[in-house]
């Protein structure tokens, strides 16, 4: 047991070592792999315990989980990342919830557990059956294969939340007090299943990004639970650090956008049809922009900043945002690129496919250091962003994105936006921006526009 709880300390180390490593986009692949060593020294710990179970089935299941999973991982696409973060999350909660099922049919419906192990480990049913398929809901909405709008219960939506985790809860109780039935547990994981489904159903594309996070640290608190349930140090420590972390993102996603968590989870805002801001809407001029036009001015230009957005990812134009940036340094023009927190699909997502097409992370800067920039800058670059740029949020006490922090990309001399349409973000919220006098638009593909760009600065 020494042994085993020395190989457990070794592993926590790599792990808080690992995640300081992920602070940063140059340290982050090297903390990824810190960290997966740790876990995977952790299981080798865990598999030395006496007695721990049938050697072939969890071999079986190693084998066909590394089958599925590294073939999957490879090849999918950094767009669908976001949702591919939310599959895995979700499978991890859902095992917190098989495995909290196993321990309650091996014991007989818990009988002779110790009072805060049975506690511990309906807990961990009832939370990781919810971040499974509420993680589900999120996977669905980010790969378009639900609507991204709120979709409701209408006034029936608190109510039947309200009964479902009473439900969830009361089969809990029974358990507790010596229901031994395995109907009990299978009422209790089924209406965790609804709460989890009802409760993101409503939550619309916009809020994404922090529902993933907090999904996540929902399977964290899970796991910490099971380890306690299962006297298990190691998924004490690991859910706890997964738990914390996720918690503390999931506040700041939440505070980057001016909502708070208990809005976001009552969900119905964003992934709709446009809202026309109070200052007119989509009959006032705009100004449009050719790729020659576009190069022209950026090469005149003392100080460009890029701003990244979904639509950069979607189309995979990072490599030739790259080049545009790589052309016009070698014209001695000040180029960096500012990222909104909740840029994107997921936290950090920019950040990724930004160190994907090698920028140089000191080029990025954050929001506070951007909106100071913004008034110094000749032209900002704006590829695919929408929400996080629109200056309702200062402006308009109408808009529903009022108070939210954005990137105050209005403030610059000159700014030209790259867009498919007129078409609204996930907050379905007309864009006063588009209708600026200093704005000019650039209708076209992010990719196309960005690698037409490319070729006229070529030939300047």
């Amino acid at each position: 047991m020494a042994l085993i709880n020395s190989l457990y300390i070794v592993a926590f180390a790599l792990f808080i070592y690992g995640l300081m490593q992920m602070r940063g986009p140059r340290t982050a692949v090297a903390g990824n792999w810190v960290a997966a060593a740790g876990m995977g020294l952790a299981v080798a710990a865990t598999l030395l315990i006496e007695g721990m179970g049938n050697w072939l089935l969890i071999g079986l299941g190693i084998a066909i989980g590394t089958v599925i999973s590294i073939p999957a991982a490879y090849r999918v696409k950094m767009t669908a990342m976001p949702q591919m973060v939310a599959l895995f999350n979700g499978l991890g909660g859902g095992a917190i919830a098989l495995i909290s099922w196993a321990q309650f049919r091996d014991t007989a419906g818990y009988a002779h557990e110790p009072v805060h192990a049975v506690i511990a480990s309906l807990f961990a049913a009832l939370v990781g059956s919810i971040s499974f398929w509420g993680s589900l809901v999120a996977y669905a909405k980010l790969q378009e294969l639900l609507p991204g709008r709120p979709m409701t219960l209408g006034r029936a939506q608190q109510p039947v939340n309200l009964a479902m985790i009473v439900a969830a809860v009361a089969a809990a109780i029974v358990i507790t007090t010596g229901g031994a039935s395995g109907w009990w547990m299978i009422a209790l994981l089924a209406a965790a299943a609804v709460v989890g489904l009802i409760v993101v159903l409503p939550i619309g594309g916009a809020d994404m990004p922090v529902v993933i996070s907090l999904l996540n640290a929902l399977t964290g608190l899970s796991a910490a639970a099971k380890g306690i349930a299962l006297d298990n140090t190691a998924l004490i420590v690991a859910g706890m650090i997964v738990g914390a972390s996720g918690s503390i993102l999931t506040s700041l996603m939440a505070q980057a956008m001016n909502r708070s968590i208990p809005a976001i989870i009552a969900g119905g805002f964003g992934g709709g049809t446009t809202t026309p801001s109070s200052s007119g809407g989509s009959d006032r001029p705009i100004r449009s922009t050719s790729a020659a036009d576009t190069a022209i001015q950026l090469a005149y230009a003392s100080k460009v900043v890029v701003v990244p957005g979904y639509g950069m990812a979607v189309a995979q134009a990072q490599h030739a945002v790259k080049e545009i940036a790589t052309l016009l340094e070698a014209k001695n023009i000040d180029v960096s690129f500012a990222i909104h927190p909740v840029a994107g699909r997921m936290p950090g997502h920019m950040n990724v496919l930004l160190a994907e097409a090698d920028v140089a992370y000191d080029q990025l800067t954050e929001l506070d250091e951007s909106n100071s920039a913004f008034p110094q800058t000749d032209v900002t670059l704006v590829i695919g962003a929408n929400d996080v740029i629109n200056p309702a949020a200062e402006t308009d006490p109408a808009s529903p994105i009022y108070g939210m922090p954005i990137l105050t990309v209005h403030h610059s001399q000159s700014v030209i936006v790259i867009k498919r349409s007129m078409s609204p973000g996930f907050a379905g919220i007309d864009n006063d921006l588009y209708y600026n006098p200093k704005t000019t638009m650039l209708f076209n593909d992010a990719k196309t526009a960005t690698t037409d760009i490319v070729e006229e600065l070529k030939q300047l």
